[in-house]
């Protein structure tokens, strides 16, 4: 039998590169998986790259700055494939300038996608899997939380935030068996990091210098990041909660 079959799994920012290989690693592993992104194309293509595997998922239009929209996705979710047991909060958005030169405009929304979001997704789901007894959260942060980055300031405070909220959260429903984690990508080769090159003005001088830095010696993929997320859904790591993992190819190592 496989990890995840006859499980539910929502998957934010599905039909990005992250999203989007956790969502076809998840539907292999025998999961149904609701692909959830605002671009519904994106999602409808990583639906039938899974179909085509012999997979199960769905795409759902979702934008997760609005309850509204959040409710309405959940409650599809519910309807059509079941009820939820694995919730993967992926969606984000970044700019790239230092902090001087951003405007409170674009702190606003990087905290309504970077955080906000997160937080109306875990409103809408948790109580069906407090009722349940049962549920596996995985949140994706980033490195910046951790150690900071140039360029992310309010990202980074997003993502900071995100991680804090987690390990409240797993303390406060660890006693529903609901487990609480996150995964925190370094460098990974993305839509959000070509914009986060351009944004640094030598996008080839900075691959050469996170190159040169990451002791694997090339920038994350996609499908680095599957792995980890799956081994916090599942019940490997059912004793496993409120924990922070990196996935940076050692470029911050810390003890």
């Amino acid at each position: 039998m496989k990890r995840f079959e006859n499980k539910v799994v929502v998957v934010t920012g599905g039909g990005g590169g992250i999203g989007g290989a956790t969502c076809k690693r998840f539907a292999a592993e025998g999961a149904r998986v609701a692909v959830f992104d605002l671009n519904l194309d994106a999602a409808k293509a990583v639906v039938q790259a899974i179909e085509v595997a012999g997979g199960v998922a769905q795409a759902f239009a979702c934008d997760i700055t609005q309850r509204v929209s959040v409710d309405a996705a959940v409650a599809q979710v519910e309807s059509q494939l079941g009820p939820i047991s694995i919730l993967v909060n992926n969606a984000g958005w970044d700019v790239f300038k230092p902090f001087t030169k951003t405007t409170p405009e674009q702190w606003a929304r990087l905290i309504e996608i970077n955080l906000t979001g997160a937080l109306h997704m875990h409103h809408a789901v948790l109580p069906h899997m407090v009722e349940r007894k049962f549920g596996r959260i995985v949140n994706i942060a980033s490195d910046a939380a951790r150690v900071g980055s140039s360029g992310e300031a309010v990202y980074a405070a997003c993502k900071g935030g995100l991680v804090a909220f987690s390990k409240t959260i797993a303390r406060e429903h660890a006693r529903h068996n609901i487990a609480v984690n996150v995964v925190c990508p370094g460098p990974t080769d993305t839509a959000l990091f070509a914009d986060y090159k351009e944004g640094a003005g030598n996008p080839e001088k900075l691959m050469e210098a996170f190159t040169r830095a990451i002791p694997f010696g090339r920038i994350g993929q996609p499908e680095d990041l599957p792995g980890s997320i799956l081994f916090f859904a599942s019940d490997d790591a059912a004793y496993v909660t409120g924990q922070v993992l990196s996935v940076s190819g050692g470029l911050t190592m810390h003890g």
